[in-house]
């Protein structure tokens, strides 16, 4: 069971891109391959991030110790994602040409927030070491920090390409939530739930 556990981030991981390879055996890439490729690589890249920042309220809030350790490997299959929608974009859709993607990346907005999405990213996944970690002590923490501005311009990306808003507006509002789930209220909640959880078992002793 622990062994199952410990691979659930993988599994979790692995699973768009089995849905892609799935989808391009099965031709059912739409008649725009290369939108469908570069829609859905972001979809779930932002999907992992989203997941990754759940970790630590899911365990503060409801103490569920064992994600912690899924957040690693999720934050690097959310960069793996990142950089697969990147290079469909560089390669697929623009050929390479070094020219038409940098007009891309100063004239439309949503291109310039998913690329500084990607470039905060890059450290985090070079950094996400224990080696690194010890190597930056206190600054490795703060480093780290990035991945909410990295996610805040994930979902302006997402929302500013998208012709319907709403997926990404609940992309946003899930991002809030995270967000706010690590302010200190959290610990009234905690003893909220612990008071709650000592009532029932004291009346539940009563009862026998």
């Amino acid at each position: 069971m622990a062994t199952f556990i410990r691979f659930i981030p993988h599994l979790i991981g692995l699973l768009p891109l089995a849905l892609l390879i799935g989808d391009a055996l099965g031709n059912r890439l739409t008649a725009n391959p290369i939108q469908y490729l570069t829609q859905r690589t972001g979809w779930f890249a932002l999907a992992l991030l989203l997941a990754t920042l759940a970790c630590t309220p899911l365990n503060r809030w409801l103490g569920w110790k064992i994600v912690m350790r899924w957040r690693k490997p999720l934050g690097l299959y959310s960069f793996g994602y990142a950089g697969l929608h990147l290079a469909i974009f560089a390669m697929l859709d623009y050929g390479l040409d070094v020219t038409l993607i940098a007009q891309a990346i100063l004239e439309k907005r949503y291109i310039i927030a998913g690329f500084l999405a990607f470039l905060l990213l890059v450290p985090l996944a070079i950094t996400s070491t224990t080696g690194w970690q010890r190597r930056l002590k206190h600054w490795w923490r703060r480093l780290h920090r990035l991945v909410y501005v990295a996610a805040a311009l994930a979902v302006a990306h997402y929302l500013w390409l998208s012709k319907d808003p709403r997926p990404a507006l609940v992309a946003g509002g899930l991002l809030a939530i995270l967000l706010l789930a690590r302010f200190p209220a959290r610990q009234s909640w905690q003893r909220m739930v612990k008071w709650r959880y000592e009532r029932t078992e004291r009346q539940t002793g009563t009862r026998r």
